[in-house]
Order: structure tokens, then C-alpha cells, then sequence
């Protein structure tokens, strides 16, 4: 059984060694070389050094964190009711549904609904507050970006909710305990592993978003996605590029350690 388990190894083994551990290796080598191929450590120097990177991680980090707040804030909800429906599962999925879809047409899909003359704009002129400038602007790059990730907050928290065992809510309620109360000190925290997984699940994407900056920005939104597809397609600066890169890296490993469960004596899980 041994040799087999082995075997069956191998296949995820090269997967990981290609996929995973191969490409940050380039990138971390790639950050350490300059633009005509020689070991630098200059890539670094201007990436601390310079102000306008400094500003861009700042803003990265701001928008992350907005994003999935506003999927934290939408999703919970969400997920407590659904937990609650006769129909749970086919609800659920029509929720994963929009996940088929790539996430390009999405983007052109909400710049139809946002542009001066879209569906938003038209209900605003109906209800007489006028038309307003709601594309290329921060408020809809959160929106759509927090539309996105939504079912990747909500999947998460909605198993940790489904796992809770009911007669600890009974028992809750017999000892005379409010629904606000239930959920604060038996239902939030029994789930909070889930809010946790999923606050990783959005972050982490949120915090290298280029696409959307571009169509739903309009380039007002500057992160250091943006500055990583800058150095690769626009400067040809692959060094600098790399470099914008591992900082990437590192933050959402930093994200990870965080927001990761930690394991009390004894070998607990909290």
C-alpha cells in the first residue's frame, strides 16, 4: 500500500514542483537581476526607496481590505439566511453560478451598468436625482470587485455555519439566551474559522487586482497589480516587475499566518 501511496504522489508532486514552487523561484531569481541580466540588488533599493511604489502597496493593502470588508459585511448575512432556507442547496448554487463566468465579460458586463448612460444612471434620472459619475470611480471598483469575490466569501462561512451542531443552539436558547446573544457567543465564533478562510479566499486576490483597475478604474485605481502588468507588458522591466512580486508574495503569506488557525496545548485548533 506504501509503494501505491507513493505512486499516487507523483502526479501532485510535479504538479506542485512545475506550477508552484518552479514559478516563485523564477520570480524571486528574476527580482535579483537588472535590465541587462546582471545580479542586482537595485530592484529592492528602488522599490523601498521610492515613494510612488510605497504609496501603491499602501493603496493595495486599503483596497484589499475595503473589498473584503464589504464581502465580509454582505456575505455573513447572506450565508446565515441561506444556512436557514428549505431549499439551501439550490440556492447556494445559484449563487456559485456567476463563478462560470469569466470574469472579463463581468467586467464589461457592470460598464454597461455604471456608464453614463447605463441602467444605474437611467434609475437615478427616474427617481430624479440625475445622472451621476459612478464608472471610473473608486466606489464602483470596490462594488464589482466585492460582487466578484463574493461567492468565494460566502461558500466558506455557509459550510462553518452548516457544521454548527443544532442542540448547541437549543441549549443556547433553553438557558435563556436572546437570538442576538446566540449568535454572538455560540453562532460568530463556531463560524469564525470559516469568516477566517474566507477573509484569506478574497484577500489575498484582492490585493493583486489589475484587470478591474483598468475597466472599472479607468486607471484612477493605481496597486501594485497594475505596477507588476506595467513592468512585464509596458517597460519590459522583468526585475522590477519580479521584484513587486515577491513583496506579493510575502504579504499574503503574512495574510495567511494571520488570519490561519492556531493550535492551542495540546494540540487544539482554535
Amino acid at each position: 500500500m506504501g509503494k501505491w501511496k507513493t505512486f499516487y504522489l507523483i502526479p501532485y508532486g510535479l504538479w506542485l514542483l512545475l506550477f508552484v514552487i518552479a514559478p516563485v523561484a523564477l520570480i524571486v531569481y528574476q527580482s535579483f537581476v537588472d535590465v541587462n541580466g546582471g545580479f542586482t540588488l537595485s530592484n529592492y533599493q528602488n522599490f523601498f526607496g521610492i515613494s510612488a511604489y510605497l504609496k501603491m502597496t499602501f493603496n493595495s493593502v486599503v483596497y484589499a481590505c475595503l473589498i473584503t470588508l464589504v464581502t465580509l459585511l454582505i456575505s455573513y448575512p447572506t450565508a446565515y439566511f441561506l444556512s436557514q432556507m428549505k431549499h439551501k442547496q439550490l440556492w447556494l448554487m445559484l449563487i456559485i453560478l456567476p463563478t462560470w463566468i469569466n470574469i472579463l465579460l463581468k467586467a464589461y458586463a457592470f460598464i454597461g451598468i455604471f456608464s453614463g448612460d447605463g441602467t444605474v444612471n437611467h434609475f437615478l434620472e427616474f427617481i430624479g436625482i440625475g445622472r451621476q459619475q459612478i464608472l471610473f470611480t473608486d466606489l464602483s471598483f470596490i462594488l464589482v470587485a466585492a460582487y466578484i469575490e463574493l461567492p468565494f466569501m460566502i461558500l466558506p462561512i455557509f459550510n462553518a455555519l452548516e457544521e454548527i451542531n443544532p442542540s448547541l443552539l437549543s441549549a443556547s436558547r433553553d438557558l435563556g439566551a436572546s437570538t442576538f446573544q446566540t449568535f454572538r457567543r455560540v453562532v460568530f465564533p463556531l463560524t469564525l474559522n470559516g469568516v477566517k478562510s474566507g477573509v484569506q479566499i478574497v484577500f489575498i486576490p484582492a490585493l493583486s487586482l489589475f484587470m478591474l483597475t483598468r475597466l472599472i478604474g479607468g486607471n484612477r485605481v493605481i496597486t501594485l497589480g497594475t505596477a507588476v502588468e506595467e513592468n512585464f507588458l509596458v517597460t519590459q522591466n522583468w526585475g522590477m516587475g519580479s521584484t513587486i512580486g515577491v513583496v506579493l508574495i510575502v504579504a499574503m503569506a503574512l495574510m495567511m499566518l494571520l488570519t490561519g488557525e492556531k493550535k492551542k496545548e495540546g494540540g487544539h485548533v482554535q
